[in-house]
Parts: C-alpha cells; structure tokens; sequence
C-alpha cells in the first residue's frame, strides 16, 4: 500500500501542538504590547516635589518656554534649574511646606532629581527644536498639558504615532504664532498644506528611517 504521508508529517504533528499551545501567549502579549497601561499612559509618575502644569500654565498663564527654555534652540526641551523655580516662589508662597524642596534645593545647590515623564527609545533621534520651527505645537505631543494637575503622557510613543505626523504633516502643523496656544483649533487641509510649503517641509522624506534612526 502506498504511503499515504511523507516523513515530515510526524514532524508536523509533533510541533503542531507547541504552535497551538503559543497561540495564547503571542495574543497575550500582542494585546499587552499595545494597550496603554504598558505604555504607562495617563500614568502620572510620583516626583519628589508637587508642580501642577494647571496651576502654572492655565491659571496663571505662564507661557511654556519660562521654564523649557532650549525647546526653540536644542533638542531637548530641558528642566528650568532651582534658580529658575526660585525667580517666582522667593516671593510666592516662599514658606509654603509644597515648596520645601524647592528651598532646599535653592540652599544647597542640588539640583531636583525629577523622574522622566515621557521616554523616547535609544534607538530613537529626536529634536524638539527642529518640530518647534515646524510648526509643531507642544500640545500636539504632549497633550493638553497645562490641564494637568499631575503629569502624565497622553501618548503612547510608539513609531505608529510619529509615523502619522511625519506622513501627513499637513494635519498637525500650526502658524508660527499658534504653537503655545493650548485652545488652537485645526485650521483646515488648505492652510496646512501652504504651512507645509512656507516651512520647507520635505513631505515626501519624513517617513525614511534615517529621519529618526541615526
């Protein structure tokens, strides 16, 4: 009688179940790779002294660059020094109990060791200064911010997200003079294809992996 299976049927059927059995596992962790809980989303993390973005920036109309002062000139945003926190509170709440660490700080000269909010991979180039001379606003990134009492994410920055902006700029650049102002409403496609013109955004080049992997 002829064989009816060649020999890598047994094989087949010994590895078979093994895939089966991984089944739920990859699904496990596919679901667990993109759902925003893994991503720390909305998690705001504990930090060694209370700052709300609400009360700095929405309730008394602090502008974003008193504090990120290099977010227009270098590639990192930066965190304002002591002597920067301590331009306002020498003289605003300067005995308050919420701005301890800032005096100490101040006193001693050692600077606050604030724990990072939103991490980007190593892997991972990015210049806050070049998206800023864009026409791409903090809020786009960050989210409403200044509505934050405790800082948190509001995305998770997988390539997904930047790969979006970088394919349809027009969608999310704003006017020079819209980029710190937290209640911008989209302008419409028309505007944000002659913004993309008028900033010399190379559209067909932003999704090359050289942008962002270097």
């Amino acid at each position: 009688m002829p064989q009816l299976f060649s020999p890598r049927a047994n094989i087949l059927s010994k590895t078979l179940p093994l895939y089966i059995g991984a089944l739920p596992f990859l699904g496990a962790w596919a679901i667990m790779h993109t759902t925003p809980w893994t991503h720390a989303v909305d998690v705001a993390p504990e930090q060694p002294a209370a700052f709300s973005h609400k009360r700095h920036v929405d309730d008394m109309g602090l502008d974003c660059r008193l504090c990120h002062s290099g977010v227009e000139k270098t590639s990192f945003a930066g965190i304002p020094a002591t002597d920067t926190c301590f331009m306002c509170h020498s003289q605003i709440w300067p005995n308050s109990p919420l701005v301890a660490p800032v005096r100490d700080s101040y006193a001693t000269g050692e600077p606050i060791r604030w724990n990072r909010v939103n991490k980007l991979p190593d892997f991972v180039y990015f210049d806050h200064s070049i998206h800023i001379s864009k026409g791409v606003s903090c809020y786009t990134c960050h989210g409403r911010v200044d509505k934050m009492t405790l800082t948190s994410k509001p995305n998770a920055f997988e390539m997904k997200f930047c790969l979006n902006c970088h394919r349809n700029p027009e969608e999310f650049v704003r006017d020079a003079s819209e980029i710190y102002n937290p209640e911008f409403k989209p302008q419409g496609k028309e505007t944000g294809t002659k913004l993309v013109e008028s900033y010399g955004i190379q559209k067909g080049q932003l999704a090359n992996c050289s942008i962002c992997h270097r």
